[in-house]
């Protein structure tokens, strides 16, 4: 008998994949995005900071050098950013896409920590973006990112200590139940293995 594809989600689900950059985000999102629509579902992958916006373009300046910028602004403008975004996902969501994010809420609270910033307030200015089902940490080590990427490093990127303390804060924030951790450090075959069975089981009937 022929194969049947399984059946289109009726139920929007929001999956992010976060990690430092170079941790492999961007291809792993991608990646699943081409796995759910193998699957027969709609699913599309947004990533932010989105660069096509007014303050994303900032953003851009800013991470370049050509603004200089307090940590709390940069963070204000991180989080304005994905409300520009807010009725899109809303209407994808409602619509009963699978939206894969390549960053989302969680980066914010791991970059503004890392800079001493209170996390309770990086939550409170997020609370009404709607909340990740799913968040899948790509976890590797600082001295990697650096490995990957020699050249063209933005401002956070060059920052070997702080990204330490954003990996340190996102594992603290992945000890929540609705996060996976999965080691970034092997090869993308083995990642992409371990990011498609978390989704799979997270869109298994219960």
């Amino acid at each position: 008998m022929p194969e049947t594809q399984a059946p289109v989600s009726s139920q929007g689900r929001l999956i992010v994949i976060e990690g430092l950059d170079q941790s492999g985000k961007e291809t792993q999102a991608q990646l699943l995005r081409d796995h759910l629509r193998a699957a027969g579902h709609r699913s599309r992958v947004i990533a932010f900071p989105d660069y096509g916006t007014s303050i994303g373009e900032e953003l851009a300046r800013a991470l370049q050098g050509e603004r200089d910028y307090e940590a709390y602004v940069m963070q204000l403008l991180y989080v304005a950013n994905r409300y520009e975004r807010k009725p899109d996902i809303e209407r994808w969501l409602s619509g009963g896409l699978l939206l894969v994010a390549d960053r989302y809420t969680a980066s914010s609270v791991a970059y503004g920590e890392a800079q001493e910033l209170d996390v309770g307030w990086l939550a409170d200015i997020q609370r009404f973006l709607p909340p990740a089902d799913l968040t899948i940490l790509l976890d590797i080590a600082p001295e990697t990112a650096l490995t990957r990427k020699m050249t063209d490093r933005d401002r956070y990127e060059r920052d070997l200590d702080l990204l330490g303390r954003v990996r340190a804060s996102y594992r603290r924030q992945a000890q929540d139940a609705s996060w996976v951790v999965i080691d970034g450090e092997r090869s993308k075959r083995d990642v992409t293995g371990d990011v498609i069975a978390a989704v799979d089981a997270l869109l298994a009937p219960s």
